[in-house]
């Protein structure tokens, strides 16, 4: 399929999602909660550090950015029996209006003067305890409401949202929280989605044709669904695995930038745009990749993003760096829709949700555990080193993953690959 074609295709698949009723109304609270998210990148952390006591900020700024992402696996343990049948526009409204009460109750104590570092960080823990399901319910719903074909287009546009709060978000909260405070600007936050809750909770909880569709089944949760299927199983453990090794990149970054080239935090901020601006490209472009077989699309991301890399890790020179960095977003862009996509494909309609919701348990705390790591990492080697070393490693996983593929293909009947991805074989 040639460029011209395949941009067509992806206009008509634009066009069928948005004349689609549910997403029609759904996805504008969802956009608008993921500029407040973006927000919150500056907010949180800068909050911490003003209510902060003396000589402690640091280890409170890094309580309060951990408590706002890392309790979604707890969640996603704990509270399975009380919201796995939940259908996905509830999934999404009830973490919706988790984050809109308890980011509300930050932002009035924290305008209020009342704010205690403790009570904070434990507001948002409970923020982020049904993260897991929220995202699990966005692509679920996706997966719902359209055919397959069109699967990967509305997957995209999510992703895409993600992306772009990155790149708007943090300039909008930087300038509201000069203005007005970061209280205000979680205020904002909270508000965002109060709006994505009730887009959530007033919408039909799932189109009729799709309850029809989906056929009985044994109730079993996330993880027992995603370890009977070993090509889901692989996926995760290659997600888990690819978003370790981009951990260390968020701490050896900013050292590199200070230290290696002696730069200002403007100079950080660049990179990071450089990145989310292609991040963002490549998002909204992973439509485009839809009649390509998914797993070698995802192999070549992998590699790709460790090559872009390499000018980080072997250069002090800015410009070879500021141009990986953008390449290596534009590269990365489309993995989430992909991935999810293979996660739509390979999993039963009824376990969709709980399926998605685990896979988030884990790769959410991957790409944690992969900063955490890379402290010591840093502190070892350096910060251009080790960016060198998440490149090698990357690239290192990319041609492993690859090579499995490889044997797999070798070792199989071709029925058997052709039941696994019809689809993707008639592309072919």
């Amino acid at each position: 399929m040639n460029l011209g074609s395949g941009a067509r295709s992806w206009v008509g698949s634009v066009g069928r999602l948005l004349r689609q009723p549910i997403l029609r109304r759904i996805l504008p609270g969802m956009l608008v909660s993921a500029l407040g998210d973006g927000m919150s990148m500056v907010a949180v952390a800068w909050l911490a550090v003003q209510i902060a006591p003396s000589g402690q900020a640091g280890v409170w700024t890094g309580l309060a950015v951990a408590a706002y992402a890392l309790p979604a696996p707890i969640g996603a343990a704990v509270l399975a029996r009380l919201v796995r049948g939940l259908r996905a526009s509830r999934l999404v409204a009830a973490d919706a209006s988790l984050r809109a009460v308890a980011l509300g109750a930050v932002a009035i104590l924290a305008v209020a003067d009342a704010l205690d570092p403790v009570v904070y960080v434990a507001l948002l823990a409970v923020s982020s305890l049904l993260h897991a399901w929220g995202s699990a319910g966005a692509y679920t719903l996706v997966a719902e409401v359209l055919p397959e074909e069109d699967r990967l287009t509305g997957n995209a546009l999510l992703s895409t949202f993600a992306q772009a709060s990155f790149v708007v978000g943090p300039a909008l909260a930087g300038g509201l929280t000069a203005l007005v405070g970061p209280g205000w600007v979680i205020g904002v936050d909270a508000a965002s989605f109060a709006v994505l809750a009730v887009a959530g909770w007033t919408v039909s909880a799932r189109p009729v044709a799709a309850v029809a569709a989906a056929p009985a089944a044994p109730e079993h949760g996330g993880w027992r669904t995603i370890l009977d299927r070993p090509r889901l199983l692989g996926l995760l453990v290659v997600t888990c695995a690819f978003f370790f090794l981009y951990g260390p990149v968020e701490v050896a970054l900013p050292v590199h930038v200070a230290h290696g080239l002696h730069g200002s935090p403007g100079l950080l901020g660049l990179y990071w745009t450089v990145f989310g601006v292609g991040a963002t490209i490549g998002a909204l472009g992973a439509a485009l990749l839809r009649n390509r077989p998914p797993w070698p699309v995802v192999v070549g991301i992998i590699v790709g993003w460790g090559v872009a890399l390499l000018p980080l890790g072997l250069t002090d020179a800015v410009a070879p760096g500021l141009v990986g960095l953008g390449l290596g977003g534009l590269i990365y862009g489309p993995f989430t829709a992909i991935s999810t996509a293979l996660f739509q494909r390979g999993a039963p309609p009824q376990a969709l949700s709980r399926v998605l919701a685990a896979r988030t348990a884990l790769t959410t705390p991957a790409t944690a555990l992969g900063t955490l790591l890379g402290g010591p990492v840093v502190a070892a080697v350096g910060g251009r080193h080790t960016l060198l070393i998440s490149a090698l490693l990357t690239i290192a996983l990319g041609a492993s993953v690859a090579a499995a593929l490889r044997l797999a293909g070798r070792g199989a009947p071709a029925r058997t690959a052709s039941r696994g991805s019809a689809s993707t074989m008639r592309a072919r």
